[in-house]
């Protein structure tokens, strides 16, 4: 390539309509590349129009718009190798677990966690099969693997057959550690992400009746779209519980809702079985929210002491919630061990750990 910028050509259609994760990994990541004056060329291959506050994210950024209804597997596996030819880049980014199998192009893909394979129990058969042969076809047709801690590394080298040393660890970054006025909290609990069987939404209301028992005027809010199955409806347990007043429940709120919500928490929930990382709790941490999460190795590796660990259970969970809202000394502790938390997490790293990898496999 000589001194010629390195061409990456990017399947974006995580970016499109109400990104969750990924969309957010890959659009941080587009964002420090398209500010960087040594960055890479880049094409971002989108099936309809993007809206004018995505193409916002980098004004040196090449849209190609393939006109088409679907974004689906048929979408990937058809149409996006035909633009990528006809787009010709030095490397295709994958961001989304899966990839276009039939392109002749060295290909990176970014796999965030396999519990497709780990816990397919947690979905359908047709959508637990088309991911665990999609994204094994990707990982073995890929020159290079990203994933976004080491838990996964060991998870996608345990399910996928994937050399550990083939997987590079780029972890997304945080929001920047925003002012504290120092104002005492009001007794909110928070959750934001989609709500999965796997986050124990059952549990986290059941917590919350026992809080409410000791602390009446405290308050939850849930925040993400509901994607049980089976399915849990969080109001009706609420209601069933007694504490229906003081539950709320948002399927969606945009980015200036959430950080007003983060800015009235006292407590923050997010009580995983399974993340390849789970940024919001880290989030929460930037707002100065000290969070209650499950004991498990990926908890100890993200969090470290920036968060409360505890059992899958209801009393626990509760006990928890009460001395982060109730006892300053507790949560000042959390809150100093989360600021070293979040320095280790920052978007210019992963930035260029990805496009490291993009070009030593372009070479």
């Amino acid at each position: 390539m000589g001194d010629r910028a390195l061409h990456v050509a990017v399947d974006g259609r995580e970016l499109l309509g109400k990104p969750t994760g990924v969309g957010r990994y890959l659009s941080e990541i587009l964002r420090v590349w398209a500010a960087m004056s040594d960055g890479p060329r880049v094409t971002v291959v989108v099936p309809e129009s993007p809206a004018p506050a995505v193409t916002a994210i980098g004004d040196s950024l090449e849209w190609h718009v393939t006109a088409s209804r679907s974004r689906g597997t048929r979408w990937e596996q058809t149409r996006l190798p035909r633009a990528i030819s006809a787009i010709g880049p030095d490397v295709f980014l994958a961001p989304g677990n899966t990839a276009p199998l039939l392109t002749r192009y060295p290909m990176a893909a970014i796999i965030y966690d396999v519990s497709f394979f780990a816990r397919p129990e947690w979905f359908s058969a047709r959508d637990g099969l088309r991911r665990r042969v999609l994204t094994k076809a990707a990982a073995r047709r890929s020159k290079a693997v990203v994933t976004i801690s080491e838990f996964s590394r060991s998870e996608i080298a345990r399910y996928l057959g994937v050399d550990g040393g083939r997987v590079t660890i780029a972890p997304p970054g945080t929001p920047p550690l925003r002012p504290d006025d120092g104002r005492a909290r009001p007794p909110l609990v928070l959750y934001a992400g989609s709500l999965f069987n796997r986050r124990h939404p059952e549990d986290m209301l059941a917590a919350f009746r026992l809080v409410r028992d000791e602390l009446p005027s405290a308050r939850l809010v849930l925040v993400g779209d509901n994607r049980t199955r089976p399915h849990i409806d969080p109001l009706a347990i609420a209601a069933a519980l007694g504490v229906s007043d003081a539950v709320e429940w948002r399927a969606y709120v945009d980015d200036a809702t959430l950080d007003r919500l983060y800015d009235e928490a006292g407590a923050f929930l997010f009580l995983s079985d399974y993340e390849g990382f789970g940024i919001t709790p880290l989030e929460a941490l930037a707002h100065h929210v000290p969070p209650v999460v499950l004991d498990l190795p990926i908890s100890r590796e993200v969090y470290g002491d920036g968060a409360v660990r505890v059992a899958a259970e209801p009393r626990a969970i509760a006990n928890a919630i009460l001395r982060l809202l109730t006892d300053p000394a507790e949560r000042g502790r959390v809150l100093a061990a989360g600021r070293d938390r979040l320095a280790h997490y920052q978007w210019s790293t992963t930035a260029a750990t990805v496009l490291d990898v993009l070009r030593r496999i372009a070479a």
